[in-house]
């Protein structure tokens, strides 16, 4: 039996079940996982063809569509072209099961209301019985086990349905570790505060970076960060006005980095910093322009985050100091991995603290190369 699974990316999407613009983390390889469910599944309910489906955590709330489910896992006549599509969270068999959290057996669907044949005329599969069981995790509904056309019995059976009924908690369990372990793998790589990489991450991240452009003989830049006057915001306004204005800086950040391609790290307090591989510093620099016009325009705590913080729109207060390095422009060449990348980060470092000096709100290109001599 050939299992069909969802390419990595649709794994990862729907399996993350986290709001949207936060960021991933690593991914973890769910196909053996998947691929055992089914072949368990089929070992004791013999089917033609068998499906999971899992839901689509990244809702537009604004939106009155329904959701999505996602073929994750699949095997029989056609499946190769359904693993990674979706069908509507409020489409036959599947999506009633799916909406109202409880098991289903359909015995004939050509008399089954509820059924619908679209799939069946994509995948040239005639279907003729259904068992399908919910797959929860905590007590909610977060997609479906189906199976399609019993073999060796003339139909599916209540036992049938409790065999499947232990297979959706063993799939519900499966996910879940899988999800645990996405979060702590999260946990070790982000900062808790703003959802940025953390500094642990920031030089793992910084070294391979490094290799592959001394490999590929592109360049690789740095920009380092330092917020200008924020000791004011927690003197004048207290802590926890302080944490949410670095939460936004955080999310301004993540969306040039998302549109950029580059690594967004907190490197500590109010020090932020930017991984990116293949600009050199010219370029570099003018995405930091952008990145101090955005912050010196912005107004921090427009809206009220919680009970403790109210709508405080601080403005004309923020701004930042940043300095850009390039492993080109400021790095001497044959030197270790380790010591390119101590170069480049007290070259980028060094930047930030002249622009410091320099009156602050301001972008610094390196002119030096380190390390000294």
């Amino acid at each position: 039996m050939r299992i069909n699974i969802a390419a990595g990316e649709i794994i990862t999407r729907i399996l993350q079940r986290k709001k949207r613009h936060e960021l991933s983390p690593e991914d973890v390889d769910l196909k053996e996982m998947l691929t055992s469910i089914l072949e368990r599944a089929n070992e004791f309910v013999p089917s033609e063809s068998g499906s999971i489906f899992i839901d689509d955590p990244v809702l537009d709330e604004s939106s009155n569509k329904p959701g999505k489910l996602y073929f994750v896992a699949c095997y029989g006549k056609g499946s190769k072209k359904l693993a990674g599509a979706h069908i509507s969270a409020d489409t036959g068999i599947v999506g009633n099961s799916y909406r109202n959290g409880r098991p289903y057996i359909s015995k004939h669907t050509e008399r089954d209301p509820l059924f619908s044949d679209h799939i069946d005329k994509k995948t040239k599969f005639n279907t003729k019985s259904i068992i399908c069981i919910p797959i929860k995790i905590r007590g909610v509904t977060v997609g479906v086990l189906e199976l399609i056309n019993r073999v060796g019995c003339v139909n599916y059976s209540d036992k049938d349905l409790d065999l499947l009924k232990i297979f959706a908690g063993y799939t519900s369990t499966l996910i879940q570790n899988s999800l645990d372990a996405k979060r702590f793998a999260d946990m070790a790589i982000n900062d808790s505060l703003t959802g940025l990489f953390n500094d642990r991450y920031f030089y793992l991240r910084l070294s391979e970076e490094i290799a592959k452009a001394r490999r590929s003989g592109k360049d690789i830049s740095l920009i380092f960060m330092d917020l200008d006057r924020f000791k004011e915001i927690n003197d004048t306004h207290g802590h926890l006005a302080g944490s949410q204005l670095l939460r936004e800086v955080g999310s301004l950040l993540s969306i040039f980095s998302e549109h950029h391609g580059c690594t967004p790290v907190r490197y500590g307090g109010d020090e932020f910093t930017l991984i990116l591989p293949g600009c050199g510093a010219e370029k570099t620099r003018l995405l930091a322009e952008k990145i101090r016009k955005t912050i010196e325009g912005f107004v921090f705590l427009e809206k009220r985050t919680s009970e403790e913080i109210p709508p405080l729109k601080i403005k004309d207060i923020i701004t930042i100091s940043m300095g850009v390095a390039s492993l080109k422009k400021n790095v001497k060449k044959k030197i270790s991995l380790s010591h390119t990348r101590d170069a480049i980060i007290k070259a980028a470092d060094e930047a930030m603290y002249e622009s410091k000096q320099n009156g602050k709100n301001t972008v610094t290109v390196c002119r030096k190369i380190f390390p000294k001599e």
